[in-house]
């Protein structure tokens, strides 16, 4: 019996979002022969961790099921002992890396990774907290009845299971390294209010994440299609296409991952919207089969980001992001252009190929993320209010965000090198004991 991790990283509050997290690990369970690790990576601060351990507590006991629960100190106490059965380089900064003050979407799904790992996983599953599932008649939409029907198996043989197949016959012998879907609702990216008040200014910050030398055309096509998901149409039926999927049709709050998380991991950017999207271009570009289905999860935003600390927070995530593209645009082009030579003789991926393609990037002239931060700086002030108190505050960190972004790669480069060692370290390190249901009854 196989197992897979069904995993929810999370800074909030979500009993909710554990609740229906418990129910798609009781379908899973039920309806495959699998086992399922339902992990929780929890860094709340107390009282938000409370609210979500009572979500927990309260999950009926299933079969095949283990509920794991971890704040952030049982995180790091993991992850230092399997840094240090790893012997890697740096084992200080590995750490910082892995669990970093700042928030970072890519290092907690990395955390996730090697958990997945440690627990004797051979894929994960990922939500996310923000998020909730659509319904037809009272019962929820559960991306994982398609994930379990072709994650892992020979391509070829997953054609029985999907809808429609259009994947190049060389492909075929290929194992799913990846099954996904996107969102509906409202935008991935919170800038619907930029639009609303000056849709030109909205494209001319949206396109700031194309490559400069982008005609006019394409980047009206990239703004056009950016942030949206599947938009809003309501789910009806089963869709699900067996093909080389295109990262702009997936999203990272509904994926699931086999084989290829273990071979590179996500950029540990802090503060960087986008960070954690790297595997979906890497699958592609390396011709590595995946399944596009049609299970759209419902996105919405919290409170949080309405507040004036939580739009500056964004607000700065989001121009990082845009930074990140400098660098980012480089390697998506140099592994698009190497293909199937990014995978070894195994047919997996290989780290050193894709870290040094990360390495190269950081060798790249400024110039090109100075123009984008006085692009962004013109269009902020344009619109006045708190986007040019906003414009304020990036050209006073301007150099800090400079060097930071370069850094972003350089640790991302140095992260995949050592990734091998960390996920073999890992499968051989236990993890902490675990907190609710477990196989047939409670932990």
């Amino acid at each position: 019996m196989r197992r897979i991790c069904l995993t929810l990283p999370t800074n909030r509050p979500c009993p909710q979002a554990i609740t229906a997290l418990g129910a798609e690990a009781a379908y899973a369970a039920e309806h495959f022969d699998v086992a399922v690790h339902l992990l929780i990576l929890d860094s709340c601060d107390p009282a938000g961790y409370a609210r979500n351990a009572a979500a927990v507590r309260a999950l009926p006991a299933l079969p095949r099921t283990v509920v794991h629960h971890l704040d952030e100190r049982r995180q790091r106490a993991f992850l230092q002992r399997l840094i240090g059965a790893a012997g890697t380089a740096k084992p200080e900064l590995m750490l910082e890396l892995m669990l970093p003050g700042r928030l970072s979407y890519g290092a907690c799904t990395n955390r996730a990774f090697l958990a997945a790992a440690a627990l004797g996983c051979e894929s994960v599953h990922r939500r996310d907290s923000d998020s909730r599932y659509q319904t037809v008649d009272g019962r929820p939409v559960l991306p994982v009845h398609h994930e379990l029907r072709s994650l892992g198996r020979r391509a070829a043989d997953a054609a029985a299971g999907v809808t429609e197949t259009a994947l190049p016959a060389e492909h075929l012998d290929r194992r799913v390294a990846m099954v996904g879907a996107s969102f509906v609702g409202e935008l991935s990216v919170d800038i619907g209010d930029i639009h609303r008040r000056d849709a030109g200014v909205y494209h001319d910050v949206v396109s700031l994440w194309a490559p400069p030398h982008w005609s006019e055309e394409d980047k009206r096509a990239l703004v056009a299609e950016s942030f949206k998901g599947a938009g809003n149409e309501p789910f009806t039926e089963d869709h699900a296409l067996l093909t080389l999927v295109d990262p702009m049709r997936v999203d990272m709050c509904n994926i699931s991952f086999h084989g290829v998380h273990e071979r590179v991991p996500l950029p540990p950017a802090t503060d960087t919207i986008g960070s954690d999207y790297f595997l979906i271009h890497l699958v592609h570009d390396a011709g590595l089969p995946g399944v596009l289905h049609n299970r759209h999860i419902v996105n919405y935003y919290t409170g949080e980001r309405r507040t004036d600390a939580g739009f500056t927070a964004y607000q700065t995530r989001f121009a990082k992001f845009l930074l990140s593209m400098l660098h980012l645009n480089h390697v998506y082009d140099g592994m698009s252009r190497h293909g199937a030579a990014l995978l070894d003789r195994d047919g997996e991926v290989d780290a050193g190929a894709v870290a040094g393609l990360v390495r190269d990037s950081t060798r790249l002239d400024d110039a090109e993320n100075v123009w984008r931060l006085d692009r962004l700086d013109t269009s902020y002030r344009k619109l006045g209010g708190r986007y040019a108190v906003f414009a304020a505050h990036l050209a006073e960190h301007r150099d800090r965000l400079l060097d930071e972004a370069r850094r972003d790669m350089e640790d991302f480069a140095l992260l995949t090198e050592e990734w091998g060692r960390l996920v073999r370290a890992a499968r051989v390190t236990p993890l902490d004991a675990p907190s609710g249901p477990a196989p047939g009854g409670p932990a």
